[in-house]
This record gives structure tokens, C-alpha cells and sequence, in this order.
């Protein structure tokens, strides 16, 4: 028989995360897509306060786990650029019930709403009722669809970086409008103060098994003016060329390739380097 529990507290919530093979949901947009057995048992978040708020301090905005997309996109305080991408997110009822934290611990490198998390390096709040800890995203994912979730947590937050995303760059590429999934996605952030580069982020979705994150190379173009960007352009596109070696899936290895480099040349061009 399949048991479903409801708690209303976050504190109630942990307590029956101790219970091996409990398979905490939100949205249950991933669930229902899956196979399941008879004797399986499912814990509700989705009513719960503390993981449906949105709020700010002076270091992070804090996005509650259980918040659907739609709430997202409807808040003051969520960034242009995580709004663009949770309105590409499938169609309006996947935007209603499918919620951050589901995004991220299904661990797709498809998944919309992460490749923004990624690109903003932000962290998650995780906790269980031994007591809880901050972990980057970008170590949340181990490959594989496996990630650093011990059994007894959950996501209770992620905890975006509050700076200046207002010059963004966004695309998702699929086969055609009504594809609800990404064949390739991108993000890219560039931030100029005082004429030199502040902040240059790029991700890659879609490409590997894990969204594609390297501050190693972004930081060839940081504290760099735009001229100084400019030399460097050739050889930071080489970089990620040698960097990016995609998986085979429904797509050709070639075919993505060439549309992350057209991507990244894009957005390079498109801020005048």
C-alpha cells in the first residue's frame, strides 16, 4: 500500500526524513513521469512555511525550496534573469506545481532553474533534524544523476548572491517552441564597474551530466576593461572548446558543440568584446 504523509512543520518534516526510503515531493512533476511500486511511501512539503518563502538579507535572496516557479517569477525580489528562465520551464500548469528545490535535486543538467543557480554560484541550505550546512551547487552535483543529498535532508533554501545580473544573456535551445526540454541551455552574466570586468559568468545545460560551471576560465576575462577582454577573446573561446566535450544523447556530440561556441561567441559579442 502506498503511504503519502503531509507534515506542516519544517521540524515535522525532518523528523520523518529519518525514515528510510521516504521519498520527500512538491510539485510531483518528476513523479509522475516515474514507475512506482505498491508498497512505496511519499512525504508532501509543499504546505510547509518555512520552505514556500521568499525573503533577502544583506548577502543573499533566499528562495524557499518548495516556492513553484510561477511564485518565483511573481516576486519583487527574484532577478530578471531567473525569471526569464522559470518562464521557459515546460507549460503553465509545470510552472504552477513545479517548484526550485524539485528542479535541483532531480539533478538533471537540463534543468532550468539550476542553470541559473549555477551561473550565480549560489548554495543551498540543507538540513535534517541532526542539524543543517551551506553547500555550493556546483558541489551538490556528483554526475550521474547522483548528488551530495544525505538521506536524512532536505533542501530547505537556495541562497543567490545578491550583486548585479542586470546584464544577462539567456537562451534555451530545443527542437522546436512547445519542447518543453532544453537540447542545449546557456547563461551567461557580465558585470562592468569603473570600465573593468567585475563579474563574467558562464553555464552550459544540457551538454554533459552536469551543468557546466567553470569560474577557472571566467576569470581569464575579470578585471579586465572590454579592450583588454577583447585580445583575450580567441583564447578564452579556445578554452572552453578544449573544456567542452558533450555527451552523446538525441542530439550529435558536433551539433552541440557548435551551438555552445556560437552561444558563448554570442554573448561575448553581444557585450561588445
Amino acid at each position: 500500500m502506498v503511504r503519502n504523509y503531509a507534515p506542516r512543520t519544517l521540524h515535522g518534516a525532518l523528523l520523518l526524513r529519518e525514515k528510510p526510503g521516504l521519498t520527500p515531493y512538491a510539485g510531483g512533476t518528476d513523479l509522475m513521469v516515474g514507475e512506482h511500486g505498491d508498497e512505496e511511501e511519499y512525504m508532501f512539503i509543499r504546505n510547509i512555511p518555512e520552505l514556500r518563502q521568499i525573503t533577502s538579507d544583506y548577502m543573499y535572496i533566499k528562495l524557499g525550496a518548495a516556492c513553484s516557479f510561477n511564485e518565483t517569477i511573481k516576486h519583487p525580489l527574484t532577478p530578471p534573469i531567473l525569471k526569464e528562465a522559470c518562464r521557459a520551464v515546460a507549460a503553465p500548469a509545470i510552472r504552477n506545481a513545479g517548484t526550485l528545490g524539485g528542479n535541483i535535486a532531480n539533478a538533471s543538467a537540463k534543468a532550468d532553474s539550476a542553470l541559473i543557480f549555477m551561473v550565480t554560484d549560489s548554495k543551498l541550505r540543507l538540513a535534517s533534524i541532526h542539524g543543517e550546512r551551506i553547500l555550493p551547487l556546483r558541489d551538490f552535483y556528483l554526475g550521474g544523476g547522483r548528488t551530495a543529498l544525505a538521506p536524512d535532508e532536505l533542501i530547505v533554501e537556495i541562497l543567490l548572491p545578491i550583486r548585479n545580473y542586470s546584464n544577462y544573456y539567456y537562451k534555451k535551445v530545443g527542437a522546436r517552441n512547445a519542447l518543453a526540454i532544453s537540447r542545449v541551455s546557456f547563461a551567461g552574466i557580465l558585470d562592468v564597474c569603473d570600465g573593468a570586468i567585475e563579474n563574467c559568468a558562464v553555464s552550459f545545460g544540457a551538454v554533459i551530466d552536469v551543468i557546466i560551471r567553470l569560474p577557472e576560465i571566467d576569470k581569464m576575462l575579470i578585471g579586465k576593461t572590454l579592450k583588454e577582454a577583447k585580445k583575450l577573446k580567441e583564447e578564452y573561446i579556445a578554452a572552453y572548446d578544449e573544456a567542452i566535450i558533450p555527451r552523446r544523447g538525441r542530439v550529435g556530440i558536433e551539433y552541440r558543440k557548435d551551438v555552445c561556441m556560437n552561444l558563448l561567441r554570442d554573448f561575448l559579442d553581444s557585450n561588445g568584446i
